[in-house]
């Protein structure tokens, strides 16, 4: 009986390592986030990477929400420029700094097609956060701006929201079922009465 003990918690100890091993021990921040002006209302979910850069910024990776009645789809890649907006390339950084939002800022897709990019407009007196609409159809180029298209200023605000870490739950959950295969072995242990 001792040895199927010894031999289930090897195996325990064995599958949690191979488990939290796979498994980064990088921990996704969530911020929730809202922007307004007159006639726009827009707010929803980001999700960044846990090291931020010399500068105290995050890394966006994802994105949720809502922009008025338009369903926001997915974010627009780091590096690329909202159609429309060209050739201001976005880098998709939030930071926890009063400056929330860089100059080139986040930018993100609509379920109408639409295509925002949201940025911290700090070359401009007074500095401010600036939304820019660009709607089909697209004419490539900043300048040429459509009938459908905006740049406004805004009201942005971004809150870091608590998430725990996967490892750390796993990892809990390893322990208790260690726990309780240890009990079992001292159970098993206790010498029987003659």
């Amino acid at each position: 009986m001792k040895n199927i003990v010894l031999f289930s918690s090897t195996i325990l100890i064995t599958t949690s390592g191979l488990i939290l091993g796979k498994i980064e021990n990088s921990l996704a921040l969530t911020f929730n986030w809202s922007y307004s002006a007159p006639g726009i209302e827009a707010s929803g979910t980001l999700i960044t990477n846990d090291i931020s850069d010399d500068n105290g910024f995050y890394l966006i990776t994802d994105i949720t929400g809502k922009r008025n009645d338009e369903i926001i789809i997915g974010l627009s890649p780091s590096g690329t420029s909202i159609p429309g907006n060209e050739p201001f390339e976005l880098d998709n950084l939030i930071s926890l700094n009063e400056e929330q939002l860089t100059s080139s800022g986040l930018g993100f897709f609509t379920s109408e097609g639409n295509f925002i990019n949201l940025f911290f407009a700090d070359f401009l007196e007074p500095a401010g956060y600036f939304e820019i609409f660009s709607a089909p159809p697209f004419i490539p180029g900043f300048e040429n701006f459509g009938p459908e298209d905006s740049e406004l200023p805004v009201i942005f605000k971004a809150t870091l929201v608590s998430v725990p870490e996967p490892s750390t739950i796993i990892g809990l959950g390893v322990l208790a079922s260690f726990g309780i295969g240890t009990g079992f072995k001292r159970k098993l242990a206790k010498p029987k009465k003659k």
